[in-house]
């Protein structure tokens, strides 16, 4: 009964909670800098990935990228997963992931009884409009992040928070064997995997089904809103069907 009035308190007044410090101690912490944003489609390469690693670059993945942790000796920088079906399958794994910083919403802790080790927990709300075209974008995360129906877009507002300049997308194909579209249609590609590897979604029945139509829209609303605070943003994918952002060839950012 308590939780029930004081957690829609806290949600309201995030910046005043527990959580607010270590949100608001990565405000401008790598301003000027560059990153990689690592998406999970079947174009993301291990050696590219080790590349990243060598080189030092500040890295964001998400979800169940741990699956490829057994070919690079790379870690992601930071961490996030908002996917609620997702996570509650992997919750033990994401707890003992060791390097990466994780960011989750608190939203799954408080109703979805999903706790995660040392995770930065983060509030995130959802668009008031179901138009991306006015999807709302945060400039102060200890407050909220607004939701959309990628991760990236989570990432990209915790990026400009953190003042940076450059952003570069890999692995994000945008495509996928099975998803659908705006009119609730099954889209079934059979010449295209959905991730780098076929163990990624071995629980895919239970899972959402990927909107690449709303995706694209979402995609938009982070150009749209990265350019407004002067951050450039990239696609370095090998291949794929993203073309909202310049491409760019990933080995000439490393070489």
């Amino acid at each position: 009964m308590q939780a029930r009035y004081i957690i829609p308190y806290q949600q309201a007044h995030f910046d005043k909670t527990k959580y607010d410090k270590r949100l608001t101690a990565y405000k401008g912490k790598y301003a000027g800098k560059r990153c990689f944003l690592i998406g999970n489609g079947p174009s993301l390469r291990a050696e590219d990935l080790t590349k990243l690693h060598k080189a030092g670059e500040v890295t964001f993945a998400f979800n169940r990228i741990y699956n490829i942790f057994d070919k690079t000796p790379w870690r992601p920088t930071f961490y996030i997963s908002q996917d609620e079906k997702m996570l509650a399958g992997c919750a033990d794994i994401v707890s003992k992931l060791q390097g990466a910083e994780k960011f989750i919403p608190i939203q799954l802790k408080w109703w979805n009884n999903i706790t995660i080790d040392n995770a930065i927990y983060f509030n995130i709300v959802a668009q008031q409009t179901e138009d991306p075209r006015q999807f709302r974008f945060s400039d102060n995360i200890s407050q909220c992040m607004y939701n959309s129906s990628t991760c990236m877009y989570t990432a990209a507002q915790l990026a400009a928070y953190m003042g940076f300049q450059k952003i570069f997308l890999i692995g994000v194909d945008h495509q996928f064997h099975i998803s659908q579209n705006n009119k609730g249609e099954i889209v079934v590609d059979n010449s295209v995997k959905d991730y780098f590897t076929d163990k990624y979604n071995e629980d895919k029945d239970r899972l959402y089904i990927p909107n690449t139509e709303r995706s694209t829209l979402t995609y938009l609303a982070m150009k749209r809103h990265c350019d407004a605070r002067n951050i450039v943003v990239y696609n370095a994918t090998r291949g794929g069907k993203l073309e909202v952002f310049p491409r760019i060839g990933f080995d000439s950012l490393l070489e």
